[in-house]
């Protein structure tokens, strides 16, 4: 994915001279942050490859809008949300649609916690949370990792504040079932 950072340039440095189309600066701010960016990407994406679709996309939105950071918080959380709202876009173009919920049904879904996560390697968590529709995972992710409200991710969605709540309490409900079943295979598998 990426070479070898050098982290001897400063992040300051290394955002001037990006800004001023350096080609080797930009390559290392490349590799300096592909590999936490791609983290980001392979949580909305629906596989590697679309999460490398994301993380060029997301890219070539940093490098285009790189001299509007004005360095008034992280330059990491200010890439972050470049890589964010790309995986939304996507997730809009992909015209996947989250159903909507009455507020009856809303009160009936049930939000229990998922503490057989603890249990998975990271890129198991990965593997399972890119099984669920791309409705549940982004709304998953944008509350749970991210640490957006449902308000927040109401606006950004298109959805309601109900809606995404509902999403939320379903992709955990889904979670919990299918690292549950992970658990027993894998046990099964154990004990074989």
């Amino acid at each position: 994915m990426a070479n070898k950072s050098n982290y001897n340039i400063s992040e300051t440095d290394l955002i001037k001279g990006a800004v001023a189309g350096d080609r080797r600066l930009q390559e290392e701010l490349y590799s300096r942050f592909a590999p936490k960016m791609y983290a980001v990407c392979l949580r909305y994406a629906n596989n590697s490859n679309d999460a490398q679709d994301l993380l060029q996309e997301g890219f070539i939105k940093v490098f285009r809008n790189l001299h509007r950071f004005r360095a008034e918080g992280s330059f990491e959380g200010w890439m972050r949300r470049v890589f964010v709202n790309t995986s939304i876009e996507y997730f809009r173009k992909k015209s996947a649609q989250l159903s909507s919920v009455s507020e009856k049904e809303e009160n009936t879904i049930e939000d229990s916690d998922i503490t057989a996560l603890d249990q998975l390697a990271e890129k198991d968590i990965i593997a399972i949370i890119q099984e669920l529709s791309p409705g549940y995972r982004t709304v998953f992710n944008l509350y749970v990792v991210e640490g957006y409200s449902h308000k927040e991710i109401g606006e950004m969605l298109g959805i309601s504040e109900g809606t995404s709540k509902s999403q939320l309490a379903r992709a955990k409900a889904l979670l919990q079932k299918k690292v549950s079943q992970y658990l027993t295979d894998t046990r099964k598998s154990y004990t074989r």
